[in-house]
């Protein structure tokens, strides 16, 4: 039943390849710990990097303080009793960080079109059918909102957004945001946090030079 070794060189050589085996099952058990480990460790800073940016996706968003737009009766390269300019104040959400609207891209979705804008390089005069300004509200030239007392107003060219890349002819047949029209914001910070918001123009502009929205 049993086979017995007599000879002594026999028995050391079963002795030996017994060791080797051992040793080969110690090297690949470590070197499957090491890969477990660094695997672990990369699916560890990858989730926490995931954490970071799910977060900051929700906290670093903006709050809209107020919206007014502008009700033209002068300038005949648009029609009499629309708003052709849209002013959107907006400060830094609760709990976010530094925000930069330099960075910040906006949806419009509105009347006859939906577009994204930009942040323009000037104030007012860069306002057109692709980008909006921003005025500091503070005084300053800054376009961070770096603390919760910072408000920065976004300039929007209702009229340029509308009907696109037009020159004025004098005919009064372009329109900004019509009376009872509506138009929805979607301001995306840099950390891709989004906010919604809606422009709501009121049923009757007449006699009126700024409304709120």
């Amino acid at each position: 039943m049993f086979e017995f070794i007599n000879d002594e060189e026999e028995r050391g050589q079963v002795g030996i390849g017994t060791l080797i085996v051992f040793i080969a099952m110690v090297l690949v058990a470590a070197i499957a710990a090491g890969v477990l480990i660094n695997t672990a460790g990369f699916l560890q800073t990858k989730s926490e990097a995931t954490g970071e940016e799910a977060s900051a996706q929700v906290s670093n968003r903006i709050s809209v303080v107020s919206a007014t737009g502008n009700v033209n009766y002068a300038n005949d390269s648009t029609q009499n009793g629309t708003i052709d300019y849209v002013n959107v104040t907006v400060m830094r959400a609760a709990g976010a960080d530094n925000i930069n609207l330099s960075e910040a891209t906006v949806q419009w979705i509105g009347p006859d079109t939906a577009t994204t804008l930009v942040n323009g390089p000037d104030k007012v005069a860069g306002t057109n059918e692709s980008e909006f300004a921003t005025i500091n509200v503070n005084g300053d030239d800054s376009e961070v909102l770096e603390s919760s007392d910072t408000r920065i107003k976004l300039v929007f060219n209702t009229t340029a957004i509308r009907n696109g890349d037009y020159t004025p002819d004098g005919d009064n047949d372009l329109q900004g945001l019509a009376e009872g029209e509506s138009a929805k914001l979607e301001i995306t910070t840099q950390y891709g946090a989004t906010t919604p918001y809606w422009l709501s123009a009121p049923e009757s502009l007449e006699g009126k030079q700024a409304v709120k929205l």
